[in-house]
């Protein structure tokens, strides 16, 4: 789905919207009704956990995304439900959430279906933050490459938008773990011009986003993977 202008009414903005061959159309106007506007604040946004197979810990930090919805709803004047969904990677139901998180440290597995599934609902206007928890890195690459065979992983620039929204990080992601020492790194999918999925590696901004007691982070720490978090969901919904 290509969201290729806006006509405007009396009483709302209409996308004009053109369909992929392999979605839905109820699919894809869902994608589109719900990421035409951020700041709409009439609107109850809602995210979601994306479950997937392989054995890994889709579920790891519990505590996150509730935490940064809070966060956003009480810094940025957003809606979003403070109810997290959880979704399969082969169901249906992601076509109803615009921004979708994934987790965990160890193996994933996508079955070609759910591969399928998630292109679909990628290239119809879906956006897929995946954040490493430690251990994810090697197990998402090789399965995102069943989604996107033709398109490769790239380093963010720093310059881009997702680090420059309500909060500016000039050096780009922050570092919240650890882990190996590492530099931190965003990496992305871009689409037909258009940025699907986020790869945080080695920062763990969920980590950040827990209830401070679960990790123990210092404020200044949480606080900049609250910040960041924020971004990549004000940058989700105001493409």
């Amino acid at each position: 789905m290509n969201i290729s202008n806006i006509v405007r009414t009396r009483q709302c903005l209409v996308p004009t919207i053109r369909l992929a061959p392999t979605i839905r159309t109820r699919h894809c106007l869902v994608l589109a009704l719900m990421i035409i506007s951020f700041s709409a604040v009439s609107q109850n946004y809602q995210i979601a956990l994306l479950k997937y197979g392989g054995g890994g810990d889709w579920y790891a930090n519990p505590t996150a995304l509730p935490s940064l919805v809070a966060f956003c709803n009480s810094n940025l004047a957003t809606t979003i439900s403070p109810n997290i969904a959880t979704v399969e990677v082969g169901s249906q139901n992601i076509f109803n959430y615009p921004y979708l998180y994934m987790t965990g440290h160890g193996n994933v597995v996508f079955t070609p279906q759910e591969a399928q599934n998630l292109r679909n609902y990628l290239i119809g206007g879906g956006f897929l933050h995946v954040d490493d928890n430690y251990g994810l890195d090697r197990f998402f690459r090789r399965e995102i490459a069943k989604v996107f065979p033709n398109h490769e992983l790239i380093e963010l620039p720093h310059s881009h938008p997702i680090y420059h929204q309500t909060y500016s990080f000039p050096k780009g992601l922050p570092k919240i773990h650890e882990h190996d020492g590492k530099p931190p790194q965003g990496f992305g999918i871009i689409y037909e011009g258009r940025l699907v999925v986020f790869f945080s590696y080695e920062s763990d901004l969920g980590n950040g986003w827990e209830d401070q007691i679960v990790h123990g982070n210092p404020e200044e720490v949480r606080l900049k993977a609250l910040r960041m978090g924020a971004n990549i969901l004000q940058y989700v919904f105001n493409r």
